[in-house]
């Protein structure tokens, strides 16, 4: 298949370009700062705010498949309006769309969401999210939207690069213990991201790790796992912090994990 990763120097986007590879496929991936490292895959830079841009490089590219994994955590133009235009370009060039989400659609109150749950944000990127989702089922209704929570890597996400900064003593901060997950392998992650793309499907699929977890239990997972002191990470509640968002967000993956053959492995399994 033709791949286009949307977003191929992040953490998960790095993955998929990878994966993508690996497997024999015809891969290009986007960038905003600087390209990834993987060899044999075409580059290419690209704004995703910038429509005539994002319609110009899939026009020419006329991938199969898309996967759009950009977004910035403060940027609503980027989070939201971006998945538009990928969208919009997706639609005018043929193709399947994979538009990456996420559990911040959320406000904690259900604490369980299934793929059928309503989107009911309460941070400001929440719900660029969350308007994302909206504008991608409205332009694309054959798309897939695939939510998904934390990721982790083998020392390469933000959460890890936290744990470790916060045993060692370079950073000052909490991890709260009343703030719960379900962090997923980036490497699961990708693969059932693939599979999906070349699969049938379309609509709301939730896509995250099989274990809930706190933020702190984590840590304490990925501290352990690299051989830091468990004792030397400071814990907290978010709730006493004054730290704005969603406490207990839990994706029931069910529906979704049915229809995959990639198994959708938990924190307390991948980080033993």
């Amino acid at each position: 298949m033709r791949f286009l990763i949307v977003g191929g120097s992040g953490l998960l986007g790095g993955e998929l370009v990878r994966r993508c590879s690996a497997a024999g496929h015809e891969v290009a991936a986007t960038y905003l700062t600087r390209p990834g490292e993987t060899a044999g895959v075409e580059w290419s830079p690209l704004d995703v705010r910038r429509r005539e841009d994002v319609g110009a490089l899939i026009g020419a590219f006329r991938p199969e498949a898309v996967v759009n994994a950009a977004y910035r955590q403060a940027d609503w133009t980027t989070t939201a309006v971006g998945a538009a235009n990928v969208a919009l370009a997706v639609s005018a060039a043929g193709g399947r769309l994979v538009h990456v989400s996420s559990d911040a659609v959320f406000s904690g109150a259900a604490i369980r969401y299934d793929e059928t749950c309503v989107p009911d944000p309460i941070t400001p990127y929440g719900a660029a999210k969350a308007a994302a989702e909206t504008a991608v089922t409205a332009i694309a209704p054959t798309a897939v939207i695939a939510r998904t929570s934390l990721i982790i890597g083998d020392g390469g996400s933000p959460h890890e690069a936290l744990v470790h900064s916060l045993a060692t003593g370079r950073e000052r901060g909490v991890l709260f213990t009343d703030d719960v997950r379900c962090p997923v392998h980036v490497a699961d992650l990708a693969t059932a991201l693939l599979e999906l793309a070349a699969s049938g499907h379309h609509g709301v699929h939730h896509v995250a790790g099989a274990d809930a977890v706190s933020r702190y239990e984590l840590g304490l997972l990925i501290a352990r796992r690299d051989g830091l002191d468990v004792d030397r990470l400071p814990s907290g509640r978010r709730a006493d912090s004054g730290v704005p968002g969603p406490l207990d967000v839990r994706l029931e993956c069910g529906t979704t994990r049915r229809r995959l053959r990639t198994e959708l492995r938990g924190a307390r399994r991948f980080l033993r």
